[in-house]
Formats: structure tokens, C-alpha cells, sequence
């Protein structure tokens, strides 16, 4: 009795780290909520205040004043986290082949193996901490970690790398950049790997707190909720398309310190201390309320009843969406060094230079265009035809974007092949610091296809997993289908290591690998064919899956 008596209230704490803004009543009954209270009205405040019309959910006005000063905050919480994230993570690869002087294949293998980090700590993010800990202490160490890498960075020259030559036929003599000492090394790994925690922890949890606040059992709620995750990632383009292009362009053409600085605004901190002392309130009032034991007893009974092998289930569509996650990982990596070497200057006399990692921007377009067209449009267009409230399954959705992203890594063997022909031809298979004359917007396609493929696919593993998993494990849920992508970036850095070491090894030592660090020597087409051939295999795979899967929903969500 005891032991029944501790777990209720372990449960009872739970309950208000996990809804944060539902009422008991809808926790447990599942209707909706006598007071107004979640719906679009709650998880606006999650992803910004600007989708206020986008529902008829969100029509429920909000009477209580602690509530409204709680949702006052106009600033879209995942906006400001991805400009400061992403402004190290987009141009990571160029900072550790820059001032850090790294290899390719070392800068390819970092950047994937604290990309994964990122993402597997999503895992220990809810499960140790809570939701509302989790994401006041990812404000707390995003603040920290930027701040010690624009520390870090102040013990290097200004410009971030030697400056390519635009000009094939002049002669190119950079200065070396000489290694960082080991104490240097240390704080930038430090600084970096603090806000791979930051990251962890504020990823799943932040989404998961907006995405409860639709009741499963209403089935208009549960419509909206799907709606929701695509939103959700809409906002969040905004944030990586400034920091993609904005931050990427100070950090390659004035110094990394002053992009590094940017994010780090004491308005950040602030609003933390605002939402955080408004959002007690709110949680301090609910948790004092009278709680009603039987429904807490039958919720305690039905998840652990749900939680009994949700993973064997689930493991096998996670395991064949790595391949999927592999391929996500290029984009932040191999095609910004393919990037580097070509020419980026635009306008009549190519005055402007455009960074590498900006070409991620177009990553950013295809969320903010794709997602109201695919949410607005195509989904109804499909729901005729199929009866399903999201128009199609999630696992159909997940299964054509890694049919794109097989189509990516296709057609970005054909570019790197060319832009390899252009280079042998212009006769700078020795100059890797000499410009290949060809326009970098050669890449666009394969931004493009990878764009589209994350839309359909992150989108929906998200979606899936929150779905299919128990009540209370919904952020456990979004950590595993974030957790994919972090294995994937391992993976990637895995094959990236083992594949340079066999071709190096092959050519006798002779530097020729598939990543060499003369870039036109090297044959990422070969490597991007090799991850074509794995994604169709994965997509043959995860359709007999697919097709097998039973849902937790039977309406198939």
C-alpha cells in the first residue's frame, strides 16, 4: 500500500511535468476543457503567436490572468533556440577544416559525431529531469555555451579561413593555419558539447509540451495535432534560415567571434525569467487542486499497461529509418565542403560572396514554403480520396521523404561528378584552394530533395512516435524519433572514418581516399551513389513494415 501510495505521487509530480498546461479533467477523461484551456491556444506559445488564426481550436478565450500572462510572450520559443543552435552547427564543418585545422574526413566524423550527441541526449532530457526543468535548463545552457565558444574563438585570428581564389588562373598561396593548442581544444569541446546539452534537452521537450495540449480522444483535436508538428517545424525554419544565412555570412566574412556573440542576447535570459516565474504560477496553482485518486489509479494502471513493449514494436521502423538519418547528415556536412570549392559569387560584378553553410537555407525555403501548401492544400486534397483526417498514414508520409532522399543522393552523384569533370578540365585536380569554375547553385537541387525529404519524413517520425507510445511517454516518443537522427550522424561519422580509411589504405597511403582534403582528388559522387543504393534498399524495406504495422489508433493516425 505503501509502495502504491509513493507512485501515485510520483505520478502526480509527472502529471504536472508532462501536461504542463492541461486541466485534470481533460487529463483524465479526455474531453475538452471546461476552462479553455489547451488546444492551438496553448501550443501557440510553443511555436510563435503569428499561427493564432491557422485553427478553429483556437478560438477558446482564456480567462484566468495568470494563464494570460503566461502566454504574453510573442517570441516563438524553437525561433531563438535554432538561431543560436544552428549558428554553430550549420558552419561547423568550415570551423573545424578552418581555424581548428582539421581534415575533411576528421571535420566530416566531428560533425556527425556531435550532431548525434545532440540528438541521443534528447533521451535523458524527460526522463531525468521533467519537461519544464528540462527546457528552463536548456535556456540556462545554450546562454553558457555560446558564450564560452565566443571565448574560445577570441584566441584566433579574426578572418575564420583563408579565402579561396575566384580567379582559376592565379596562383593560390594561403597561409597555413596552425593547429589549436590542447587548452584551446579542451574549451571548445567543452563549449560545444554544452550545447549539444542544451540542445537535448530542449528539443523533445518543448515540442511534446505543445503537441499535449490536443486531447487523444477528441478526434478534431487529434487532426489539429497533426497540423501542429507541421507548424512547429515552419517556425523553427525561420531561426535556421537567419542563422543559415545571416550569422553564416558574418562568421565567413568578418570573424567567427562576432557570429558566435550574436545569439547570446541578455533579452534571451530575461524572457526565460519572465516565462519561467509566470509558468509557476500557473503549474503552482493546478498542482494544489483537489486531486481525484480513482482517475489518477486508472491512469497509473492503463500506462503501465501501455508501456509493455511499445519499443519491440517500434524498433523495427526505427532501425530502417537510419539510413534516412545518414543521408540528413550530408547536408551539414560533405555538401558544405562541395560548396566550398565552387563559385559563390553573385551579383553583375561578383561582388557578394554567398558562405557555404547559407546553401542550408534552402532547406529552411522548402520548410516555409512546402509545409503550408503540403498542411493547407495537399492534405485535404488526399483526405477526399483516403477518408484519413491527415490525408495519408504517417508511415506513407515517412516512406515517400526517404524515397526523396534516395532521389538526393542521386542527383547529387551527378553534380559532384561534374563539378569533379570541370575541375580536371580547368586543371585544378592539384589547387585545392583554387575556385572550380562552376556555379555553386549546382546544389540546389540536392538542398531541394533533402528539404522535401525532411518534411515528410522527420515531420512524420516525429508524429508517429509521440502517437504511438503511452500517455506519459509522448516526449519519451519525440526523443526517440529525434534519437534516429543522432544514430544516423554516429553512423554517417562511422562510415565516413571506415570508408577513408579502406580507399586511403587502397591507394597506398597516398592521401586518394573518397574524402581526401583536396576536394577535386577526392570521390564524395562515389560515396553519394553508395548511400543511394542503401536508401532504396531502405525504402523496400520500410514499406514491407509499413504495410505490416499495427496502430495503437485504429483509425491509423
Amino acid at each position: 500500500m505503501a509502495g502504491r501510495g509513493a507512485t501515485l505521487q510520483s505520478l502526480t509530480v509527472l502529471d504536472m511535468e508532462s501536461g504542463g498546461i492541461l486541466p485534470p479533467s481533460e487529463t483524465c477523461a479526455g474531453s475538452g476543457s471546461p476552462d479553455g484551456r489547451g488546444g492551438w491556444r496553448a501550443a501557440r506559445f510553443l511555436i510563435g503567436n503569428a499561427v493564432a488564426d491557422l485553427s478553429p481550436y483556437s478560438r477558446a478565450s482564456l480567462r484566468r490572468a495568470q494563464v494570460d500572462r503566461f502566454f504574453a510572450s510573442p517570441e516563438p520559443v524553437g525561433f531563438l533556440e535554432r538561431i543560436g543552435f544552428n549558428g554553430v552547427q550549420g558552419n561547423l564543418v568550415m570551423y573545424l577544416t578552418g581555424p581548428m585545422a582539421m581534415s575533411t574526413a576528421a571535420a566530416a566524423a566531428g560533425a556527425n559525431a556531435w550532431g548525434g550527441t545532440v540528438l541521443v541526449l534528447t533521451l535523458a532530457a524527460d526522463s531525468r529531469l521533467g519537461r519544464y526543468r528540462a527546457i528552463v535548463a536548456a535556456g540556462v545552457l545554450h546562454l553558457l555555451s555560446l558564450g564560452m565558444l565566443t571565448i574560445s574563438s577570441v584566441m584566433q585570428p579574426n578572418h575564420p579561413h583563408p579565402a579561396s581564389c575566384h580567379d582559376a588562373a592565379a596562383a593560390c598561396s594561403p597561409s597555413p593555419t596552425p593547429p589549436p593548442s590542447l587548452a584551446r581544444l579542451v574549451f571548445f569541446h567543452a563549449a560545444l558539447y554544452l550545447l549539444a546539452l542544451a540542445q537535448g534537452f530542449h528539443n523533445p521537450c518543448s515540442e511534446a509540451f505543445g503537441a499535449d495540449q490536443f486531447a487523444a480522444s477528441d478526434p478534431g483535436a487529434r487532426a489539429s495535432r497533426s497540423s501542429y508538428f507541421n507548424w512547429y517545424q515552419f517556425f523553427n525554419s525561420f531561426g535556421y534560415g537567419i542563422s543559415n544565412t545571416a550569422l553564416s555570412y558574418v562568421e565567413d566574412s568578418v570573424s567567427w567571434t562576432v557570429g558566435f556573440a550574436q545569439p547570446v542576447d541578455g533579452a534571451l535570459l530575461a524572457r526565460l525569467a519572465k516565462t519561467s516565474s509566470s509558468a509557476a504560477r500557473a503549474w503552482t496553482a493546478r498542482v494544489f487542486r483537489r486531486k481525484d485518486t480513482s482517475c489518477t489509479e486508472r491512469l497509473l494502471a492503463r500506462e503501465e499497461v501501455g508501456e509493455k513493449g511499445f519499443l519491440a514494436k517500434l524498433l523495427p521502423i526505427w532501425v530502417t529509418s537510419i539510413v534516412f538519418a545518414i543521408v540528413s547528415a550530408q547536408e551539414v556536412t560533405l555538401f558544405i565542403k562541395q560548396g566550398s570549392t565552387m563559385d559563390r559569387r553573385i551579383g553583375a560584378r561578383g561582388g557578394l560572396v554567398v558562405p557555404p553553410a547559407a546553401l542550408q537555407s534552402i532547406v529552411s525555403v522548402i520548410f516555409l514554403t512546402f509545409v503550408p501548401v503540403y498542411d493547407r492544400a495537399l492534405v485535404p486534397l488526399a483526405r477526399r480520396f483516403t477518408g484519413h483526417p491527415a490525408g495519408i498514414t504517417t508511415l506513407q508520409r515517412v516512406g515517400v521523404g526517404m524515397a526523396m532522399s534516395c532521389l538526393a543522393m542521386a542527383v547529387a552523384a551527378l553534380v559532384e561528378a561534374r563539378r569533379l569533370r570541370v575541375a580536371r578540365d580547368a586543371g585544378l585536380v592539384d589547387r585545392p584552394d583554387a575556385t572550380v569554375p562552376m556555379g555553386v547553385w549546382w546544389l540546389v537541387p540536392q538542398h531541394v530533395l533533402v528539404g522535401v525529404a525532411e518534411v515528410l519524413a522527420v515531420i512524420g517520425l516525429e508524429e508517429f512516435f509521440y502517437d504511438q507510445v503511452a500517455g506519459e511517454l509522448h516526449s519519451v516518443g519525440l526523443a526517440v524519433s529525434q534519437g534516429v537522427m543522432g544514430v544516423g550522424s554516429y553512423a554517417s561519422g562511422a562510415l565516413v572514418a571506415a570508408i577513408d580509411w579502406a580507399t586511403a589504405a587502397r591507394s597506398g597511403g597516398g592521401g586518394e581516399s573518397w574524402f581526401a582534403d583536396d576536394l577535386n582528388r577526392a570521390h564524395l559522387d562515389y560515396f553519394y551513389w553508395l548511400l543511394a543504393a542503401l536508401a532504396a534498399l531502405e525504402v523496400a524495406v520500410f514499406v514491407y513494415l509499413a504495410q505490416r504495422y499495427d496502430y495503437k489508433n485504429k483509425s491509423k493516425p
